[in-house]
Parts: C-alpha cells; structure tokens; sequence
C-alpha cells in the first residue's frame, strides 16, 4: 500500500460515496489494498469491536488494547477473509471475541499461577512461564509500536482506539479538519502493521 503524499492526496480528493458500501464491500476492497476503505471500515465496526471486549474483559484499558489488536490485525489479515462463510461483521467480532476471552483466559492463568506460586513457594513450570512471557510480550509489542508513530499520528491513533472515539469526534476533538484525521490514523495504521510485522518476522 502506498503511502506517498501524491497518493494520500489522491485518496483525499475523490468524493465520498453518496452511499455507505457494506462491511463486507469494505472489506473486500481493504484486502485488494485499499487504504481508504480500512478508514470507512474502522468507522462502521470498531465502535462494536470496543463493546463487545469491554463486555468480556471488563476493564477498559484491556478492551481498549485488544481493539487495537483487532483493527491491526484486520488489516493484515483481510485477504483471509472468505464471504461464503459469514458477514465480514461477524468475522471481525469473532476475531475480538476469541482475543478477549485469549486475554481473560491469559490474566487469569497469570493469577492463579502467582496464587499458588505464593502458597506453595514452588517453581512455576517452564511451559507456564513461556505462556506468560509470549503473552506480556505481545502487548509490549503493540505498545512499542504505537510509540513509534508521530505525534499527530499517536495522538490520533490514542483518541481513537483507547478513547473509543470515531474519525469525527476526534477531529472535533483535535479541532482537525476530518480528512486529515482519516489520513493521520490511516497512515498511524499502516506504520503499526508494518512495524508489527518486521517484529513478528524477527521472532520467527
């Protein structure tokens, strides 16, 4: 996906559609590579993407970084999508849902270790430990991303994901024209995927 200035302008300048494609359209045209449909598709489902960890995990701030999660893996991940299997809706919050119980599941082995850990004095097994380990890496991992992007770029990016806001309350917030928001979080978007890849690809 390009993200040269001609390009980003170009994309600014075609009109919006005077109808809203469906999600699994936009879906469709993010795995052909299209930037400015992953901005229209973000608007629609990660607001219920948000609701639906928040309800699962019950703590904000994780519901907060397992929608970040989501939306980067959409990203990366939209050519797998198959259309005869169900709506691009109920793939994207299948996806949510499976990270957010992963990350209940994972706090609570986490607790339960530390209990017994603490009443038994006796050492964690190896297998457990890397579970652990892998786990709290992942997260370090989106964290150590995020803070690679530029400010404006971050601070959009923030106000979004662990804010729950959509492209036209940040811009509100911000006091931004819209188009540069959708450009600043498109491109925020892209550098996290990229960023996420190298490291995953390092890891390998």
């Amino acid at each position: 996906m390009s993200g040269d200035p001609e390009h980003v302008r170009r994309l600014r300048s075609v009109p919006p559609d005077t109808v809203t494609p469906s999600p699994d359209e936009l879906l469709s045209r993010v795995a052909r590579g299209e930037e400015a449909a992953f901005a229209a598709l973000y608007d629609t489902v990660a607001g219920r993407v948000l609701g639906l960890a928040r309800r699962v995990l019950r703590d904000p701030a994780q519901a907060e970084e397992v929608t970040q999660e989501v939306m980067v893996e959409v990203w990366r991940t939209a050519g797998r999508f198959e259309a005869g299997r169900g709506s691009a809706s109920a793939w994207i919050l299948t996806m949510a849902h499976r990270r957010a119980v992963d990350r209940v599941r994972s706090e609570q082995a986490h607790t339960d270790r530390s209990r017994r850990v603490a009443a038994t004095e006796t050492h964690v097994p190896y297998d457990e430990v890397v579970e652990d380990v892998t786990a709290r890496l992942e997260r370090e991992q989106v964290r150590r991303c995020l803070g690679r992007l530029t400010p404006v770029q971050r601070e959009a990016v923030t106000l979004a994901y662990y804010g729950g806001h959509t492209y036209r309350e940040v811009a509100e917030k911000l006091n931004t024209p819209l188009p540069t928001v959708k450009t600043r979080m498109r491109d925020g978007l892209i550098r996290m995927r990229d960023c996420l890849g190298i490291d995953m690809e390092g890891r390998a």
